[in-house]
Parts: structure tokens; C-alpha cells; sequence
């Protein structure tokens, strides 16, 4: 009798951990069990393609939907079982006049495979897939930590995304990672730890280049937020890609630690009839050497065209090979960090092969009396630069802004100001001393970012520069959420002769705009080097 009992205790026990493989039909839900050791069993709602539950080894992880942008509406689902190279798959297919989404299930896995196929831009402005989990069960946040974590916050400080925790700003745009960074981005928690993650393997059919960065995580109280934005208006720099497919990228379930992206094979969905996924079979690279980059900055190369973009680090000898790429003509740049040096058109690229492609820096060497900052296309080592990803700038941790007096040879970077802002601290004064009149010259200001057409204007002793033009308009919040890419203006102020002279010299930046805001929402551009230049040649 006991052995009995023991035989079907065993039996339950492991009915409970290998579950059949397979959907059902419940009402107007599907039911998709993944089959895994792990179980992980999820609803699907029929009319609207929500999943609205996710069980994993028997812990319901939802709170509220999980779903792309807010929410389809409605969408006409399809559930079906496929096998390729037999291999066993549930297939979600949801459909709506704009695009196909897609959900896959292998079987054994505790994942869930994704794809968007959009034929244009959601009106909300943004294509992102959204899983609100329990923040019971699910609190903690991977990279970044407590940052996005606005659960129990004591008041607002911008608009309805920053908030206060604990005397602290916190955001869910202060847990963005660079596109070029991207690994696992997760949540977590539970006796057993749980992690949920989100992997992208390539975001080729997303918009913004190598270093654009969004929102990734948000422990908002209610529920804990996991996403993948895939286009978005937050600093866009570039059209919507559409009529292409957003993926494959995929949720993860494990109790095992955190996944890799190296350890990630999307390549199965080549057997799954998925609109606008291309094989490898059809696609080809970019090979090539990068030349000119000084070693001490990052050498980066970048492809784009209306339909894809990727990128690739080079090796130190300048060496790259492009990921596998759609077919089509690309332009290709080269970046020295992230500050770009060299631009080239018109480069080809066919399914099976490898075109042969090398880039130099067109960067020439500048004869210079002195520089603030590096051409690297960020504002790295001025003030608050290391703070102010990962929170607002009115952080109590935050440097105080201030107009700043900088003394060339005397003055330590990390007193310079990253960001200009109009009525908080205006204007930033530079003094140098030089042994004679150098003659006409020019000053030249990098920037990364202007906000609200913020641009600099110079005053040279006594010579005041003529005023530039406003710079091309990003409609989004910039560096108070935690943003500094943008167009990259690059001024270049005439100096005329016998207005530098030997001695003592004064330089005034003010940032000027003919628009208004309150505080750190005041018209600002962030900086990446200034240079006063003898000679030079572009």
C-alpha cells in the first residue's frame, strides 16, 4: 500500500514539472503550455492577442496584460501546433490591419519567441512589447537596479515618469542600455529567484543606430514593467522603419541565473512561415578594416538604410566583419567613440556573400591652443557626467549646477558643465592665458544634444559672435531623462584677428534659444569637447 502511494505520488510530481506540450482552447482563451521541465503556461486572450496569464512552475508571475504598445484592441488570433525539422512549436499568430504578431512556444523551453511585423507606426508614437508582471514576486531590476524602481515614491518631479524614492529621482527611462550594450534586461525575485528577461539578438529593424538607448524596466508599484521598445519618439533621430519584421527577440523564464544573448538561436523561425524573417541563407556581410581612430576611443561601424541597420566594434587593429545583414545598399560610418568621422555611400551587399569594404577616419590632425573634453560624441569626464544616466539633474547627488568659470591648465574637466541650461546655470565663462596673439582662429563647439533649440553662442573678449541658427528640432525631453544623443551640431566660430591677444583672454558660452521652460526643462545642449583651432582642414 505504501509503495502505492509512493508510485503515485511520483507519478502527480512529475505529471506537475513535465507537462503535456500543446495549447487548448478555454472559452475565448488559449492555453499554451511550453512542456518544460520548468513549467511555464500562459493565456492567450482570443480577440485581442493579451496574454493575460503566466504561470511558471505553478507562481502567477501577470499583473494585468501583457501585450504590444497598450494594447492591439482587438486582433484576429490564430493557434496552431507546427513542426520543423521535427522539432514541435505552438505558433500565436495575432493580426490587425497594421501588422502580425507573433508568439512561439518550442517545446521543452521555458520561453516565449517573438516577432512584430509592422506595415506602419502605431499612433501612439511608439512600438514596444510590455509585460506587467507581480512586483510581489517580481521587485528587483537587472542592469541597472533600485534607478527605475518608482515603487513608493513621495512626489513627482517631471512630468508623470520621474519621481522621488527615498530623497533619490527615479525613472523607467534612467534603465536604458546602449543599442550596441544590449545583453539581458530583467526582472526578478522570489524564494526561488525567478528571473524574467527580454533578449533582442539584433535590433536591425529598429531606428536610431548603435547608440540609441530606451526604456527598458519599471517597478512601478502596481506591477513590475518588462520591455522591449522596439521604435520610439524618445530622442528619435530617424524615421520608423515599417513594412519589416521587428525581431526574433525573446522572453525568458529560469531559475538559473541570467541568459545570454552569444547563447540565444532564433534560427528555427526560418521553418516557421514568419512574414519578413530572413534566413542567414539570405543574407550576406561587410568586411573590411577601419583606419584612423586613435586607440584610445572605441572604433565603431554602422550600416543603415531604410530597412535595416547594424553595426560592429573593430578590433583594435582596426579589423570588422559586419553581423549577417539583409540584402540592399547601405551607408556605412565610421565612428571614433561615438562621434562620427567618416561617412561612405553606395555599399552593396547580396544574400551568400561578403563584400569587401574598408573606412578611414577623414579626422585630421589640428593644430590647437587648447581643448575641453574629447571628440568621442559624449560628454565623458565633465560635470555630472557620471550621474546623470541614471537620475534626474535636480538629484540631490547631482554636482550643483551653476555658471561655471573654467581656467584652461588649472581647472579639472569634471568642473565644466555637460549641460547648458538657459536659467540655471548660464553661461559657463573659459579664461586662458596665451604668450602671444595667435592671429585668427576659430572655436569650435561639439555638442551631442540640444533640447528646445538650445544652441551656444560665444563671446570672444569683446567680440560677440554671431548667433547660429537653431539647430534641427528632436520633439522629446532630453538629458533630464537620462538622454544625450541627438543630431551632434558641431559649431565652428570665426574668430577674427587681434581679437585673441597675448595675456589674459575671456570667453563667454550663453545658451540661447527663442523658446522658454521652467528649470531643467529650460532650453539646454549638452557638450562634447570645445577647441579653439589655428589651422584646420575637414
Amino acid at each position: 500500500m505504501m509503495l502505492h502511494l509512493f508510485l503515485l505520488s511520483v507519478c502527480v510530481f512529475a505529471s506537475s514539472v513535465f507537462a503535456a506540450f500543446g495549447f487548448t482552447k478555454s472559452g475565448n482563451n488559449y492555453v499554451i503550455d511550453a512542456g518544460s521541465s520548468n513549467p511555464l503556461v500562459f493565456t492567450v486572450n482570443g480577440g485581442s492577442c493579451d496574454v493575460t496569464s503566466i504561470k511558471y512552475r505553478g507562481t502567477e508571475l501577470s499583473e494585468g496584460n501583457t501585450h504590444l504598445s497598450s494594447g492591439l484592441g482587438s486582433a484576429t488570433v490564430k493557434v496552431e501546433s507546427v513542426t520543423a525539422n521535427s522539432v514541435k512549436y505552438v505558433k500565436v499568430t495575432c493580426t490587425t490591419s497594421t501588422l502580425t504578431h507573433y508568439m512561439v512556444v518550442k517545446e521543452g523551453e521555458s520561453n516565449v519567441y517573438l516577432g512584430t511585423y509592422i506595415k506602419q507606426e502605431p499612433s501612439v508614437g511608439e512600438l514596444r512589447f510590455i509585460a506587467r508582471l507581480k512586483s510581489s514576486v517580481l521587485s528587483e531590476e537587472y542592469p541597472y537596479g533600485k534607478v527605475s524602481t518608482t515603487a513608493g515614491s513621495s512626489s513627482t518631479v517631471e512630468g508623470s515618469d520621474v519621481f522621488v524614492v527615498n530623497g533619490e529621482t527615479r525613472s523607467k527611462f534612467y534603465s536604458s542600455t546602449r543599442f550596441i550594450d544590449k545583453d539581458a534586461q530583467c526582472v526578478y525575485g522570489g524564494s526561488d529567484v525567478i528571473h524574467v528577461c527580454v533578449l533582442a539578438p539584433h535590433p536591425e529593424s529598429s531606428s536610431g543606430g548603435p547608440f540609441f538607448r530606451d526604456i527598458e524596466s519599471n517597478n512601478a508599484g502596481a506591477a513590475t514593467n518588462l520591455y522591449w521598445y522596439m521604435n520610439s519618439n524618445h530622442v528619435q533621430t530617424e524615421a520608423y522603419r515599417t513594412n519589416v519584421l521587428h525581431g526574433p527577440y525573446v522572453m525568458t523564464f529560469s531559475r538559473s541565473g541570467i541568459p545570454k544573448l552569444r547563447d540565444i538561436d532564433t534560427s528555427f523561425f526560418s521553418g516557421l512561415s514568419i512574414t519578413g524573417y530572413v534566413p542567414e541563407s539570405g543574407r550576406g556581410y561587410v568586411s573590411g578594416t577601419a583606419s584612423g581612430v586613435p586607440s584610445s576611443f572605441q572604433t565603431v561601424v554602422h550600416w543603415y538604410n531604410s530597412a535595416a541597420q547594424y553595426w560592429a566594434i573593430a578590433s583594435s587593429k582596426g579589423a570588422f566583419k559586419s553581423p549577417a545583414m539583409k540584402p540592399g545598399t547601405y551607408t556605412m560610418v565610421l565612428y571614433q567613440g561615438e562621434y562620427k568621422v567618416t561617412t561612405a555611400t553606395g555599399v552593396s551587399v547580396s544574400a551568400g556573400k561578403t563584400t569587401s569594404k574598408n573606412i578611414a577616419s577623414t579626422e585630421t590632425t589640428r593644430n590647437s591652443l587648447w581643448k575641453i573634453g574629447e571628440y568621442d560624441g559624449q560628454p565623458t569626464g565633465f560635470l555630472n557626467a557620471d550621474k546623470f544616466l541614471r537620475m534626474h539633474p535636480s538629484d540631490k547627488r547631482m554636482s550643483p549646477w551653476k555658471p561655471a568659470t573654467f581656467t584652461v591648465g588649472s581647472s579639472a574637466l569634471n568642473e565644466f558643465p555637460m549641460a547648458l541650461f538657459q536659467t540655471v546655470n548660464n553661461p559657463v565663462t573659459i579664461k586662458f592665458n596665451l604668450k602671444s596673439a595667435p592671429g585668427a582662429a576659430t572655436l569650435r563647439i561639439a555638442t551631442t544634444l540640444s533640447y528646445n533649440g538650445a544652441r551656444p553662442q560665444a563671446k570672444i573678449n569683446s567680440f560677440t559672435a554671431k548667433a547660429p541658427a537653431a539647430p534641427a528640432k528632436i520633439d522629446s525631453r532630453g538629458v533630464t531623462r537620462g538622454a544625450y544623443r541627438g543630431h551632434g551640431e558641431v559649431y565652428d566660430v570665426s574668430i577674427p584677428a587681434g581679437t585673441l591677444v597675448a595675456g589674459d583672454n575671456t570667453i563667454t558660452i550663453t545658451s540661447i534659444s527663442g523658446s522658454s521652460g521652467t528649470t531643467f526643462l529650460n532650453p539646454n545642449f549638452v557638450s562634447t569637447i570645445y577647441e579653439i583651432l589655428l589651422s584646420y582642414s575637414n
